[in-house]
């Protein structure tokens, strides 16, 4: 194969969830310009929509599903509706996700729970649920789990003691799923980005994107394209022989 050639998704069907926006919705684009049939969920009907009509316009057909994946009982229908519609699939980007910001000694058990149950549990249901509908059946699969630097190290700016646990932990089920599954063909990765302007992130940035751009070296946040590549390559055979690794899109933040 060409180098061009390992990055080529075409055949490959991949499903982003949380994907109607943000950081969602600009890694779908980039699988669905590299030749995947492209599915994305969220919870939300007029914001999925208005995703698959932009990603209509960069002449990407995607399937949109309403699910809510804090809901077990509602994660069977989104694997089936997508397998189902497409026939299989190949790439999972785990990439919902939510946070609650409060002091430790303050933070309510139900935002602990809510985070905690869509950033770790839900991660592991759908990738479960993927795996043994899909993956282990064809004997190959692709999980891309989008952790945070948040899983790296802890910075005072930002206090979300859950959001912090729920990253670390979706980062190590990361490696567990890639040692368990990696005899079925299963290759599991994670994509740890920094901050990034989005929806979820925009009320913190307001008072610290300064600080924050200060203490990264390449002296910026992140972009709408920054993790096109990133998901593009551990997508793609261009990364065949890697499992169970992580990748920081953080302009370099994690390392100071």
């Amino acid at each position: 194969m060409t180098v061009r050639e390992l990055f080529e998704l075409q055949g490959k069907v991949a499903l982003v969830t949380g994907g109607s926006r943000g950081l969602g919705l600009q890694m779908a684009q980039a699988l669905g310009e590299m030749g995947a049939s492209i599915a994305i969920s969220a919870r939300k009907p007029a914001e999925l929509e208005e995703a698959k009509l932009q990603l209509a316009k960069q002449g990407i057909d995607a399937q949109a599903v309403v699910n809510d994946l804090t809901k077990p009982e509602q994660i069977p229908a989104l694997v089936e509706a997508v397998a189902g519609h497409f026939g299989a699939i190949n790439i999972l980007v785990n990439n919902a996700g939510t946070s609650w910001g409060a002091p430790a000694e303050e933070y309510p058990l139900e935002a602990w729970n809510k985070v905690m149950t869509l950033n770790a549990t839900g991660v592991f249901m759908l990738s479960q649920a993927v795996a043994n509908r899909c993956f282990i059946p064809q004997r190959s699969g692709n999980i891309i789990v989008v952790a945070s630097v948040a899983a790296l190290r802890v910075g005072m700016q930002m206090k979300a003691a859950a959001y912090y646990t729920s990253k670390a932990a979706a980062l190590h089920l990361t490696r567990v799923l890639a040692a368990e599954w990696g005899s079925f063909g299963i290759r599991v990765n994670a994509i740890c980005p920094g901050f990034f302007p989005s929806k979820m992130s925009s009320g913190l940035l307001e008072k610290i994107e300064a600080s924050v751009i200060r203490q990264t070296p390449l002296g910026r946040l992140g972009g709408d394209t920054d993790l096109m590549g990133a998901v593009v390559y551990l997508a793609s055979d261009a990364s065949r022989h890697v499992t169970g690794q992580y990748i920081a899109v953080d302009g370099g933040a994690s390392l100071l």
